[in-house]
């Protein structure tokens, strides 16, 4: 079984008591407690005790603080899944739904996420879901726009005569006659 880890020399248990009573975080508050007791002679499983943690979580404790300090001893963000696409594969992206797509080599006439996806597949061969490709779009700063189609031989003469055609200001109705009582 291996030794107990030390705990810093340039703290004691009055100072993290003192910076348990001024933190705002609940967490960090207990775990500097707990900290405390070990620091005026208490046993790992006393400490385990009064924080409601295993010895191993007291553990871990002591090497976030030994490492960082009490700041170490805060929940950090948890900084989730890396992306899929780095830097040099979104300036591609960016440059292909610039560009868009060109219909005898892609086969599609505007860019679909799924297009998106496939094109991505075959450029850097790397999955992406439909959804992921959108936030990453996204946050790229790109929306999800869609021009109105527009027949190529469509007569613009044609459409102005079928136009419905409005008075060009609002006209008061004529006053109702009055009605028989």
């Amino acid at each position: 079984m291996g030794s107990a880890l030390s705990l810093r020399s340039d703290f004691d248990g009055s100072m993290l008591r003192r910076l348990a009573r001024q933190t705002r975080n609940a967490d960090q508050a207990r775990r500097l407690l707990s900290l405390a007791s070990i620091y005026d002679g208490g046993s790992r499983a006393d400490a385990a005790r009064l924080g409601s943690v295993t010895v191993q979580i007291v553990r871990d404790w002591v090497v976030r603080f030994n490492a960082r300090g009490p700041e170490g001893l805060i929940n950090g963000k948890s900084p989730g899944k890396p992306s899929l696409l780095n830097d040099e594969q979104r300036k591609a992206l960016a440059q292909a739904i610039e560009r868009g797509p060109t219909p005898y080599l892609e086969g599609v006439v505007r860019w679909r996420l799924c297009d998106l996806a496939q094109w991505i597949w075959e450029e850097f061969r790397i999955s992406v879901s439909e959804e992921t490709l959108g936030r990453e779009v996204r946050a790229m700063g790109y929306r999800k726009l869609s021009a109105r189609p527009r027949h190529h031989a469509q007569d613009p003469e044609a459409a102005e005569a079928f136009k419905k055609t409005f008075p060009p200001l609002w006209q008061k109705s004529p006053p109702a006659p009055p009605r028989a009582k």
